[in-house]
């Protein structure tokens, strides 16, 4: 997460043509289009865009109806497009060039599960690295061989442009853009409205269908392990140390580990130490050494050094950027960036 950029995007555009799913319609309909004022996350100006004013049929029996047309894309701050029911479906003209043109304005553009198939039409997607669901990887790269398909992203960006994988994986990137651009106070607001999680550790890899290779019994002692080091984060963890506890050799445990979570336990420790200081930042005063004990980062250079692996910012600035005094109007800092 990059410090927050010149202006708080607020100005969300929702493309919609005839094909779109309604489950993103209503994902980002959710993250975006509900006033959690009250709950201290800013209000955003939702907007269904379209090349026709007509309402758009959606599956189930449902229907879309535009309230402004392309031209509104000029002006907002963040482009998201849906998925796909057909992935095929081809998008309208109008659509596509509206896209080219705003990616050519650096507007931020995500799109959700197959809507990166949508951006893949517009070319651009072409030379970038993009994800979709699991299921639909090589339909991707069979249709746009020019596009670098990775298999196992839950989302990704790459120039500005953001895909994610299938259907709850795209309620994670709008949670994430809320997160880079409000901080992580507002987007746990709303993911506690959704009741859902903030964010997920992992790739998708944990969902493509495959034998796994433990037992429940495996996948409950792994909970249990990650539920005594969110719970003990201060505390200095090796792989050794917590294959001990899960009863395993660290080798069958960080093979375990992986196959439950998509990711390895010394990544999804330093995950859960960069969310437990950015919360801290964000909520308290504390100095930036004490942070780093009680994220279990240890010194403030280790923790420095990590947020800008991770976030591409500094403890510091993060604090500067997201830190909100009560009764105090939150300060414009930014836009989404890559």
């Amino acid at each position: 997460m990059p410090p927050r950029p010149s202006f708080t995007p607020t100005r969300i555009a929702l493309v919609a043509f005839p094909g779109i799913r309604a489950f993103d319609v209503s994902v980002i309909t959710e993250v975006w289009g509900v006033d959690r004022t009250d709950r201290g996350v800013p209000l955003f100006d939702l907007r269904r865009t379209a090349a026709d004013p007509a309402p758009i049929p959606l599956r189930g029996g449902l229907s879309l109806s535009p309230d402004r047309n392309l031209a509104w894309l000029a002006g907002a701050d963040l482009i998201v497009v849906p998925g796909l029911d057909d992935h095929l479906t081809p998008a309208p003209e109008p659509v596509l060039d509206a896209l080219r043109r705003a990616h050519t304005r650096g507007t931020p553009i995500a799109a959700l599960c197959g809507g990166a198939f949508t951006l893949a039409q517009a070319g651009l997607l072409d030379g970038r690295q993009a994800v979709t669901h699991w299921n639909l990887t090589d339909l991707l790269r069979t249709h746009h061989p020019h596009v670098t398909v990775v298999p196992d992203a839950l989302f990704l960006q790459d120039d500005n442009v953001w895909t994610s994988a299938g259907t709850a994986a795209g309620i994670d990137l709008c949670l994430h853009l809320v997160r880079t651009a409000h901080g992580a106070e507002a987007a746990a607001a709303i993911a506690r409205s959704m009741v859902t999680a903030p964010f997920r550790t992992g790739t998708q890899a944990q969902f493509i269908e495959h034998p796994t290779p433990h037992t429940d019994r495996d996948a409950d002692t792994l909970a249990a392990v990650r539920a005594f080091a969110l719970t003990h984060l201060a505390e200095p963890h090796t792989v050794a140390d917590l294959a001990v506890r899960a009863g395993m050799s660290p080798r069958s445990f960080a093979r375990h580990f992986q196959a439950t979570t998509g990711t390895t336990p010394l990544r999804w420790l330093i995950t859960q130490r960069i969310a437990a200081a950015q919360k801290l930042l964000e909520r308290t005063d504390l100095p930036l050494p004490e942070v780093a004990r009680r994220t279990g980062f240890g010194s403030e250079i280790t923790m420095r050094q990590h947020f800008a692996t991770h976030l591409a910012t500094s403890p510091r600035d993060y604090r500067l950027a997201f830190r909100h005094t009560p009764g105090q109007p939150e300060v414009d800092t930014g836009r989404l960036h890559p």
